[in-house]
């Protein structure tokens, strides 16, 4: 069981949506909402009723069709208008009517916000709060009260801040949150705004913090140190300017550093699953560099680093990452050594030796390829090609067919029209076959040209999609005289890889990227592994 007494609360689904170019619609927010409510979280927040139309049809669709199994509804809105009775003001009964057991208002804390943008006295300010608080309560609703602005207000003026805090707690709210709405507090002073708003007012507080200064997950530790025992977060950090607290990096914290089973442990593995569900929900990828589900999380790339993993890898990771649904990986490049190739190799399943003379081999030629343009951090089907060759100590593995011959041609039009068609001529399972493919260029033509060719033979191809393909035209430091490196990725279900091809000329660099990843495909299993078929259940992600 989730801990009780703490509040995870979610709002990806209204701050997280003012993220720039995200836009979801009712069906999106449904999905993400399940996502979220897999995670284990608290409370979810789902919009604005009243005030977004698009939010107002979430709620009443939820009624129907969105059943949470740990997360509890919350509308968010604001408080009366001035001069205006709770029971008659149309945002107030919006909030009503969104049936929600949760209603969150958002309420002003800063003077110079009551005076501008309510254009009201402060004394007026306090019963709209109270007044609303009240109201809803009396229609059964638990209320949370986001004051805003409030480290900003703090500094202002803290006792007309302290006064909104209890005067929402007095009405009859569950929890203040105290929200640093700019986002320009650092982690000591939110720290010990929240001691000091709770020494002086006893009431249940919850932090919200914006990450305009970079700080809104420390920020949010700090609050919950110093006593917050509610913390909101966006999926990703989703929100306007610069986002939100990261919702997945502060429930790690709380479970993984302080102890706080705010999501159950169980749970917590689905984090890096949940994570990228809800970017492919939102179509706004999370970073790879994030903590804990972030791709580059657990991954290693320098030579000592993998020395020391080798043996303990704690020595480089401050935990485990299967803790959170994500994996250790090793990079392959000439930053590593011995170390690293081992590691890679027993993360692709190969049983190697420590200081074999097979992982030595494959070390030198990862260098010396590299040194001639290669790069294989993102092209693990090409290492994995690569580490075969070594480990059979035969030399390169024959394909599973044989190319004869290979062509390209560009042709336009006056109009502006441009045709790319590509000719394939390969001899396969003993036969001379000939296969021709269109394409928007030669990449393209030729990736469309080997399908026609090999997938009638080899069917487990037609599952094969190029999924992206970059170029760098290389500088003559490398030694080598070449002036293209070409990394294409592949996807198969939900399984994805890449290779890289490097030479002088660009489309041969991306036909020897093609035919890797063909190649990949067609292999039986690593040598020592249990053979699978086919070859393509046994991909691993790059």
């Amino acid at each position: 069981m989730a801990e009780q007494s703490f509040q995870l609360y979610d709002t990806t689904l209204r701050d997280g949506t003012q993220q720039e170019g995200m836009v979801l619609t009712v069906e999106d927010k449904l999905a993400v909402a399940r996502r979220l409510d897999g995670l284990g979280v608290g409370f979810i927040e789902g919009g604005w009723p009243g005030a977004v139309p698009k939010d107002t049809e979430f709620f009443r669709r939820a009624r129907t069709e969105l059943v949470l199994e740990n997360a509890v509804l919350a509308a968010f809105g604001a408080t009366r208008r001035p001069g205006v009775q709770a029971a008659v003001d149309p945002q107030v009964r919006a909030l009503l009517e969104a049936e929600t057991p949760v209603v969150t208002l958002v309420a002003k804390s800063h003077t110079g916000h009551v005076r501008n943008a309510l254009r009201t006295t402060l004394a007026e300010n306090l019963a709209m709060i109270s007044s609303t608080v009240r109201h809803l309560v009396h229609a059964g609703r638990r209320v949370f009260v986001d004051a805003e602005h409030y480290f900003d207000g703090y500094q202002l003026n803290r006792e007309y801040a302290l006064a909104v805090v209890r005067a929402a707690a007095e009405a009859g709210a569950e929890t203040v949150v105290l929200c640093d709405t700019n986002g320009g507090s650092l982690p000591d002073e939110v720290g010990a705004v929240v001691a000091e708003t709770y020494a002086m007012t006893g009431v249940r507080l919850g932090i919200h913090c914006h990450n305009d200064t970079g700080c809104a997950v420390a920020n949010t530790m700090a609050a919950v140190d110093a006593g917050a025992v509610h913390a909101q977060g966006t999926a990703h950090g989703y929100g306007e300017r610069c986002g939100n607290a990261d919702l997945f990096t502060v429930a790690a914290n709380l479970v993984l550093k302080r102890g706080r089973e705010v999501v159950p442990l169980e749970k917590l593995r689905e984090l890096a699953a949940v994570g990228h569900a809800v970017a492919e929900l939102t179509e706004v990828p999370g970073t790879v560099a994030a903590p804990y589900i972030g791709r580059a999380a657990f991954t290693h790339k320098a030579g000592l680093h993998a020395s020391a993993l080798r043996v303990d890898p704690g020595l480089y990771q401050h935990t485990t990452p299967e803790l959170v649904g994500n994996m250790m990986r090793t990079l392959v490049s000439d930053m590593g050594g011995r170390s690293s190739i081992e590691l890679k190799a027993r993360e692709l399943g190969y049983e190697v030796e420590a200081g074999s003379e097979e992982v030595a081999r494959a070390a030198t030629r990862v260098k010396e390829l590299e040194n001639a343009g290669y790069s294989f951090e993102s092209a693990d089907a090409s290492f994995e090609l690569l580490l075969r060759e070594e480990l059979g100590g035969e030399g390169p593995a024959p394909y599973p067919f044989e190319v004869e011959s290979w062509s390209v041609g560009v042709s336009g039009t006056h109009a502006g029209e441009v045709r790319t068609e590509a000719l394939v001529r390969l001899k396969v399972q003993g036969r001379t076959v000939t296969a021709s493919g269109q394409g928007n260029g030669p990449v393209n033509a030729l990736d469309t040209a080997l399908h026609t060719a090999l997938d009638p033979c080899f069917p487990v191809l037609a599952q094969l999609e190029l999924v992206d393909y970059r170029v760098r035209v290389l500088s003559g430091e490398t030694g080598s005289g070449a002036a293209a490196r070409v990394l294409i990725s592949y996807r198969a279900g939900d399984r994805r890889w890449g290779t890289v091809g490097v030479d002088g000329n660009t489309t041969a660099a991306s036909w020897q990227a093609l035919l890797d990843a063909v190649h990949y495909v067609l292999l039986d299993g690593p040598p020592g592994r249990a053979e699978e078929a086919p070859r393509l259940t046994a991909v691993t992600a790059g």
